[in-house]
């Protein structure tokens, strides 16, 4: 369906009436930041774009969609945004970012458009923590698709630790799902994403954290191979306190870096402890040993909002990425031959991040959601931008380039991978299916047919009603 200005400035005046957020439409001065998502290879152009500053808001927003037959879209912070919401209306949860913390609970009640440094920093003052990763990611999106954070391997995945929700539905209707209140649809969004209603809070578990022993440490690249090897045996015995990947990739020649890696090809071994160095040291020896002498060593104590940062770095701006990932039972030589064959043997070159899994997510409690393929020990995820920040798609014949090099490394992989994926890392949203056990999408499937039987809510994962 095709709609014209003017219909779109009379559906605007519609839905000022019933939304207190600011509400953009094309040619509006603050249009075309609203809508850009952080990862450039999506460029929507919605016909609405939505600032919600209330659940109000957000019920406005959804029962306008529907009565005018428009496509729906939610953002917060745009990191999950991999199909475009064109034509239709795009709601922005951004200003829904507030974070209270219940201490005696040891929860967190989160606004849909808060990021994870929001929550660290509301939570640090009681020593607790959130089962997060970056900090520079919305809550919401990760924790609905799953959410492996820094500590999981201890605590289990972000959405094990969700346990209540409050949903704007498909008919509008202000709902809450808890253990005891729509039970389907808590288990749904555990791991589901965005297919079952626009969520305007969530209540998450924290964890009594004190200080960890963290870092990322840059080893030579010639050390890629034993380093591989070593890790794959070594990660069988990992404890739950611990959690590790190896990273294969090039630095940039920038000003900043220490001239020991500045602009060669490293290995990084990236670690999060949740205890003391002394606790650690003995436990990675092993590992370390065959990365050999650090070009850069990144490893030390911190709080456990420092660590996130350090291991993240700086908030990156947004850039075209393209992106691949693949899970493994093992890791045979096969596949520990492609990568440095990938990364170190031309450009353009993959970063490439080996994680093992396992702990605390591979022991789902009985109410546990739909998150999947949690018995399976490995990843390989392989991500290059397209251009450098800033430069929004990029050239078209580097896109060619960067597109060819990350299919040739998966064309290698298909062979030795499972075929499962996981949600929060899947940019192919023709892949979806494969982030469930055929189990769980057909359940998952069930509760799109309770909650949303007419698919007004197609996110980039879409799960069709059954």
């Amino acid at each position: 369906m095709t709609l014209t200005a003017t219909t779109a400035e009379r559906i605007a005046r519609t839905l000022r009436e019933a939304f207190a957020g600011p509400v953009h439409l094309p040619g509006d001065a603050a249009y075309d930041e609203a809508r850009t998502a952080w990862n450039l290879r999506v460029d929507p152009h919605p016909l609405i774009v939505a600032e919600a500053t209330c659940p109000g808001d957000v019920r406005a927003a959804v029962v306008t969609a529907r009565e005018h037959g428009l496509p729906f879209a939610v953002q917060a912070t745009g990191h999950g945004t991999i199909v475009p919401a064109d034509g239709g209306l795009l709601l922005k949860t951004s200003r829904m970012a507030e974070v209270r913390v219940h201490p005696y609970r040891s929860v967190a009640r989160v606004g849909p458009g808060a990021r994870w440094s929001d929550v660290i920093a509301a939570a640090a003052p009681y020593g607790l923590v959130p089962v997060s990763g970056s900090p520079f990611v919305g809550v919401t999106g990760y924790t609905l698709g799953g959410g492996a954070g820094w500590p999981s391997r201890k605590f289990g995945f972000a959405a094990d630790g969700l346990v209540r929700a409050d949903v704007v539905t498909a008919e509008g209707e202000h709902v809450t799902a808890d253990a005891d209140h729509h039970a389907d649809l808590l288990w749904a969004l555990r791991g589901g994403g965005g297919n079952f209603g626009v969520v305007t809070a969530l209540e998450v578990r924290l964890h009594r954290v004190g200080r960890v022993f963290a870092g990322l440490s840059l080893y030579d690249a010639e050390r890629a191979a034993d380093t591989l090897a070593r890790y794959r045996e070594w990660a069988a015995d990992e404890p739950d306190e611990l959690n590790t990947a190896v990273v294969l990739m090039r630095m940039p020649d920038a000003p900043g870096l220490p001239d020991t890696v500045r602009g060669r090809p490293v290995v990084g071994v990236r670690v999060f402890h949740l205890g003391t160095y002394e606790e650690a040291e003995p436990r990675l020896d092993s590992l370390l040993e065959a990365a050999g002498p650090p070009l850069a060593d990144g490893f030390r104590a911190m709080t456990f909002g420092e660590a996130s940062t350090a291991i993240s770095g700086s908030p990156p701006p947004p850039m075209a990425v393209r992106q691949h990932i693949d899970l493994f039972r093992d890791l045979p030589g096969a596949v520990l031959e492609a990568l440095p064959d990938a990364v170190f043997g031309g450009t353009p070159a993959p970063a490439v991040e080996v994680r093992h899994w396992g702990g605390a997510m591979a022991r789902p409690a009985p109410d546990a959601g739909p998150v999947g393929h949690r018995d399976v020990p490995f990843s390989v995820l392989a991500s290059e931008p397209y251009g450098p920040a800033g430069t929004g798609y990029g050239d078209p014949a580097e896109r060619s380039r960067v597109d060819a090099a990350v299919d040739g490394l998966a064309g290698r992989l298909r062979p030795y991978a499972t075929g499962g994926s996981f949600l929060n890392f899947l940019a192919d949203p023709d892949r979806t299916a494969t982030a469930y056990t055929p189990e769980n999408h057909a359940r998952l499937a069930q509760a799109k047919k309770t909650w949303d039987a007419g698919d007004l809510f197609r996110p980039g994962h879409h799960i069709p009603p059954l």
